[in-house]
């Protein structure tokens, strides 16, 4: 069967978790001789100031939930817990009983989690609240916020309830592409509109009813066969205002007025993971290990570096005046986000970084696959 697929066809496949039956799939999971970092020169101090432990992710896509100092984690097994970003020490922790798909939106008093038997699950620091029924699987955490809780399913659907009793307030179908990422996506909010990815496009919607208020693409399907069509955008996304960057599965990098629903500009991009970014540049991992900073204002390549080729990379944090990113096998590097060039390399386990780094109460967190949560901070 898998000498019948185009190579790149199985290797898309083994990335979307499409082909865990595939005997090609081994040819890209099994770890390849990585070159040499050379040793490391902390040109940026920083210290690991704590460490805590949660249950394992395994591949869940984890999204770290950041309110203040406090911040949200969500495991496989169906287990909550908020850390305190000072000290690493737990606040609560929750079990909602069941595995988990997504994971976890909050907006500080309140998170929200899908489980496998697709139900969305309202908790309230750590107690529950509420648990519905949704029309598919979800891989994006939901979004709480004004009230409500939003829901972006693997069906192309977006789904409002109230945040009070769960009851449903809309259902809004879209048709699209057959296949869809088993990793997060974009869901997010700007003013009083609802924003989300749907096809390569970002869409704002009205969260009272759901209905479309304008739509602005930044990719459009291309290819022979549905996963060199699939142009899903994936979070992270950097928001600056009203201006979102976000990257296309696999097929662009680009920035949208969300204001005026105008495509800014889109750069070609071959990545499977989110941007990060601040005032002048938006950074991004291409599938390669390549990281590539582009001009925010117009798109234009100001630097990239293949440092850290053949790593499986996070979508970056851009902070202070480095670029965070951490790899499969357990590295967080910082970079120069003036020129890439490598400011200090961070250990943890070896069981590779789960999500994007994230700061809170000026610390730099980062999660592994094998839970362990570490906190750092310069030296």
């Amino acid at each position: 069967m898998t000498r019948s697929l185009p190579t790149r066809l199985v290797r898309s496949l083994c990335t979307l978790g499409l082909a865990a039956g595939l005997a090609g799939c081994a040819l890209w999971s099994d770890k390849v001789k990585l070159p040499d970092l050379g040793p490391n020169v902390a040109l940026l101090p920083v210290q690991k100031s704590w460490t805590a432990k949660i249950a394992p992710l395994g591949q869940m896509p984890l999204v770290v939930d950041v309110h203040g100092a406090t911040v949200v984690l969500a495991s496989l097994d169906g287990s909550l817990q908020a850390l305190d970003a000072n000290s690493g020490a737990s606040l609560w922790q929750a079990k909602v009983g069941q595995p988990l798909t997504a994971g976890v939106g909050g907006n500080g008093r309140q998170q929200a989690v899908v489980t496998r038997s697709n139900e969305v699950v309202l908790l309230e620091q750590g107690r529950e609240l509420w648990r519905k029924r949704l029309s598919a699987a979800s891989y994006t955490p939901p979004l709480v916020a004004g009230g409500r809780v939003f829901v972006l399913t693997a069906d192309r659907a977006l789904t409002a309830f109230d945040a009070e009793d769960g009851r449903q307030l809309w259902h809004q179908q879209r048709t699209g592409e057959s296949l869809v990422l088993r990793q997060a996506g974009v869901l997010t909010a700007l003013g009083d509109t609802l924003l989300a990815g749907l096809s390569g496009r970002l869409v704002g919607l009205n969260p009272d009813n759901g209905a479309v208020l304008w739509e602005a693409p930044l990719a459009s399907p291309r290819g022979t066969n549905d996963v060199e069509r699939l142009v899903d955008l994936v979070g992270p996304v950097y928001r600056d205002d009203s201006q979102f960057c976000a990257r296309t599965f696999q097929a662009s990098v680009a920035c949208v007025d969300a204001s005026s629903a105008r495509l800014l500009w889109a750069q070609p991009a071959r990545g499977a993971q989110g941007v990060g970014g601040d005032a002048e540049r938006v950074v991004g991992a291409e599938g390669n290990g390549t990281v590539i900073a582009w001009r925010r204002a117009d798109g234009s390549r100001l630097w990239s570096t293949d440092r850290l080729q053949l790593r499986k990379l996070t979508a970056p944090l851009v902070v202070g005046r480095s670029v965070v990113v951490g790899d499969d096998n357990g590295l967080v590097h910082l970079l120069s986000k003036e020129d890439g060039s490598p400011l200090n390399r961070l250990t943890t386990d070896d069981s590779g970084i789960a999500a994007a780094p994230v700061v809170a109460a000026d610390t730099l967190v980062v999660v592994t696959r094998n839970g362990g949560v570490y906190g750092f901070r310069p030296d």
